[in-house]
């Protein structure tokens, strides 16, 4: 199969089913009801849903623990629903990627009950059984969901591995049974019609033979497994294999989510020639404004350490890989309250930030919601949380003695409930989410911040999102151009350049609440002989000898 690279001029749109749009009434999203919002995504102008998983499921980590992979989740409809679905997007030129979570599966799995029956199963390989040490897991890993990385098995006298939670036992690559078992059901999806997929912690599937100890931080109760499940030995084997198994059959997308990925590897997983993935996502900028050790301690964000990370990427992969670009997703917390201001200068920022990432290279991902502003939660107590990470988080903090009121503050910041509060389609009950009651409770902000406000609003923060769409696929510069970083050591300007043969981007965005004022002449003279593209105030203030940037301004110019 050809593979004509469509997904360099494309947006994603992701979409978290369970938080969408309930069609039925029961409080839970559903597939008919993302059937029902297609035209809005339409008129957004995104060119790609990515749907997060849909299959049947326990729900221990919200559709993230898979029982099987042929099925979708009876509280998200049927499959005829989803064939209805693919047929409507592909009907209004709308492409669709699934999540592959390979990692991993579902505790309640056939292929795990069957593994877990007995020590001779044949399927006891498809997963990682080992005998303890010293009366104790087989080794000192910690879950990334807090506790040990291992699970007692009273039956069979064994321990079984679960780098997140105890009810997602990791699945061993090492097992090519197994490895044909799961191309097969990727055969199955693309066979239906999807366009591609994103992959769950897929550098996540090679692990170090003999599985050692992890190093121990002062004070972590168990050690960091990361070096030896994360890009293991055989990850580039294996994704080779998957390619020529399955992906190259097809014309399609694949992102990898990769966590610890450095550019390094990146520039190996995306390289067309060794036919692995199309692009990964990394999550070095996602830790910029985390402290030491973990997520939830918390620190401010430094953004000369964005601008260096961001110049890092572009730089690496231009002309060999390719970027995912994003702030949000069911992971994050929102980023308009995280690196915006989310009250005075919610639609400025959220605006801003919108333009500082779209105008980079690679394929942008907005996520539910960002494209109307939405924000962070603060829910009152801890059993309005229904986050597995979260909760264990929480769970074993207060087990330390640290106080109720400190873990909260970390979870206002970094929970990941603050982007799976439902979406905001109207200022009525429950946000025009359901006409039942939420699985989750509604962000209390719906009544200012949803779609029909949005729309209503020539000047909202949706319609500068669909300008930036448009933009990318009018000017090649955007998808083609290099990056040259502007202002390096500016505390909260972030400036950049995009230039191909005859064209340049200057891009300015201002990240702080202070006006900020531009004397250099040079820069002055091109802003003054270029064609101002998007910005987020009515007027550009480019004087004589000076260009002075408001809170939270963004402005692009085209020379050409």
């Amino acid at each position: 199969m050809r593979q004509t690279n469509w997904w360099k001029k494309s947006v994603v749109y992701q979409i978290y089913p369970r938080s969408f749009y309930d069609s039925n009434g029961d409080g839970i999203g559903d597939i008919a009801g993302i059937s029902q919002k297609l035209d809005y995504l339409k008129e957004l102008g995104v060119d790609v849903i990515w749907l997060s998983p849909i299959y049947d499921s326990p729900n221990d980590d919200n559709g993230y623990d898979i029982r099987d992979y042929y099925k979708v989740m009876e509280e998200f409809g049927t499959m005829d629903d989803f064939d209805e679905l693919l047929a409507a997007a592909h009907e209004r030129g709308l492409k669709i990627i699934m999540d592959l979570v390979v990692n991993h599966t579902s505790d309640e799995h056939e292929w795990f009950v069957l593994s877990q029956s007995g020590r001779d199963n044949a399927y006891r390989d498809f997963y990682y059984w080992q005998d303890g040490k010293d009366g104790r897991e087989p080794n000192n890993w910690g879950s990334i969901f807090s506790g040990p990385a291992w699970e007692y098995d009273e039956e069979t006298g064994q321990y079984y591995l679960h780098i997140f939670s105890r009810k997602q036992p990791d699945l061993n690559w090492e097992n090519p049974t197994l490895r044909k078992q799961v191309y097969k059901m990727m055969k199955f999806w693309l066979d239906k019609g999807i366009d591609g997929f994103r992959m769950d912690v897929i550098n996540f599937i090679s692990k170090v033979d003999g599985l050692p100890d992890g190093a121990m931080e002062e004070g972590a109760l168990y050690g960091d497994g990361s070096p030896y499940y994360m890009n293991g030995p055989r990850i580039h084997e294996f994704l080779q294999e998957m390619n020529e198994e399955v992906l190259s059959k097809y014309d399609i997308l694949t992102v990898g989510e990769m966590p610890g990925v450095r550019v390094e590897h990146a520039k190996v997983y995306t390289a067309p020639e060794n036919k692995e993935v199309n692009m990964i996502f990394t999550f070095e900028h996602m830790g910029l404004d985390s402290g030491p050790g973990e997520k939830w301690n918390l620190k401010k964000l430094n953004l000369v350490d964005l601008k260096e990370n961001f110049e890092k990427w572009q730089k690496a992969l231009h002309g060999t890989g390719w970027n995912s670009l994003y702030w949000n997703n069911h992971d994050q917390p929102r980023i308009v309250s995280r690196f915006g201001n989310d009250r005075e200068y919610r639609v400025l920022s959220a605006k801003m930030l919108a333009t500082c990432l779209h105008m980079l290279q690679g394929t942008p991902y907005i996520y539910q919601g960002e494209e109307i502003g939405m924000t962070n939660v603060r829910f009152d107590s801890i059993e309005e949380y229904k986050d597995v990470e979260t909760l264990n988080m929480y769970k074993e903090k207060r087990g330390m003695g640290i106080p109720h009121e400190t873990i909260m503050e970390s979870i206002y910041v970094k929970g990941r409930d603050n982007a799976r509060t439902p979406m905001q389609w109207s200022g009525g009950r429950n946000g025009g989410f359901t006409e039942g009651t939420p699985w989750i409770g509604m962000n209390p902000r719906y009544t200012e911040i949803n779609v029909e406000e949005a729309l209503s609003d020539q000047d909202s923060i949706f319609y500068h999102y669909k300008h930036l769409i448009s933009l990318r696929k009018k000017l090649d510069i955007i998808t083609t151009g290099d990056f040259n970083l502007l202002y390096r050591d500016h505390p909260a300007l972030f400036a950049y350049e995009r230039r191909s043969v005859d064209e340049k981007l200057i891009v300015l965005c201002n990240f702080g609440e202070e006006e900020i004022v531009l004397d250099d002449m040079g820069l002055i003279g091109e802003a003054r002989g270029s064609e101002v593209i998007i910005q987020n105030y009515k007027e550009v203030q480019l004087e004589e000898s000076s260009l002075v940037l408001k809170p939270y301004e963004a402005v692009v110019f085209l020379k050409k």
